[in-house]
């Protein structure tokens, strides 16, 4: 293996890493509302792309007639987030996770619907997989309830936002620098979901609160979406996309060591099943 595969490898283990900090790290802030969560992860996220851009003398400045094909994807992005964040207010980790992480299946379909790229047949088995998953993860859920089943949807609202956001975004992000693409798509993200954030805070933002969002923005958004892209141009995206699927593992992992959510069966064998659809999908 050459020195930049070498590389790439490490890049996507340690962005799957932090990706994998996201849930437990939501779950210490829902003292205050989904939509602050949101915003302010985004607009520290952002902040943070723009010191890293700032050390490899990436220049951020873009003309408006450049950014305004940006604003709509910020606005998807906006979606996702929120979707994500809200989920975990409602549903289980494991739950929440493994719904938004069927996002390769909704980026398979549109980018055939949209692109017109082919869906190969073989594509389908991995689908069905992953179907089947989230039935036996939701349907045999002994303490499925109204307010898990909102949880759920909104997990899955995420995916299929992801989705959008990466078929729209696949051919003008590239037109960008990583950091200037990535500031201006965060920016606008938590810019569009700055004002029900401010109108929803009731009160002083609690200290641990704010510990969680400031290393949302700066974990598993500024530095793992970072270290993602950079995996992205030194390995092929199948393999990069493999091993960021492994965020809902560990996800699940710390959120049973730090916050005692240990997983049902029926969670872990429809995650698992759920795991391998998604794989499948990508990688067939």
């Amino acid at each position: 293996m050459n020195g930049k595969r070498w590389k790439g490898w490490l890049w996507a283990i340690l962005g799957a890493s932090l990706f994998s900090t996201g849930a437990v790290l939501v779950r210490l802030a829902t003292s205050v509302s989904p939509w602050a969560v949101t915003s302010f992860r985004l607009l520290f996220g952002a902040a943070f792309v723009a010191l890293f851009a700032g050390l490899a003398g990436q220049e951020l400045k873009v003309a408006r007639r450049g950014l305004l094909p940006l604003v709509p994807i910020g606005a998807i992005t906006a979606l996702h987030f929120f979707c994500f964040v809200a989920s975990l207010y409602l549903t289980t980790i494991a739950h929440s996770l493994t719904l938004t992480y069927t996002a390769p299946i909704f980026v398979a379909f549109l980018s055939h619907l949209v692109l017109k790229e082919p869906l190969k047949p073989r594509k389908y088995g991995g689908i069905a997989l992953a179907i089947l998953g989230i039935s036996i993860m939701a349907g045999f859920e002994p303490e499925m309830s109204w307010r898990m089943a909102a949880g759920d949807l909104l997990a899955l609202l995420s995916a299929i936002s992801f989705g959008f956001y990466s078929v729209w975004g696949r051919g003008i992000g590239s037109r960008f620098p990583l950091f200037q693409y990535t500031f201006w798509i965060y920016l606008l993200a938590g810019a569009f979901t700055l004002p029900p954030a401010l109108l929803s805070l009731s009160g002083p933002f609690p200290g641990r609160a704010w510990l969680a969002v400031l290393s949302l923005g700066l974990l598993p958004l500024a530095s793992g979406h970072t270290l993602y892209n950079a995996a992205l141009r030194l390995i092929p995206p199948t393999y990069v996309n493999l091993i960021a699927s492994q965020e809902v593992s560990g996800g699940i992992l710390l959120g049973w060591l730090i916050l005692q959510e240990a997983p049902g069966l029926n969670s872990i064998v429809g995650c698992l099943i759920t795991l391998s659809g998604i794989i499948l999908t990508i990688v067939l």
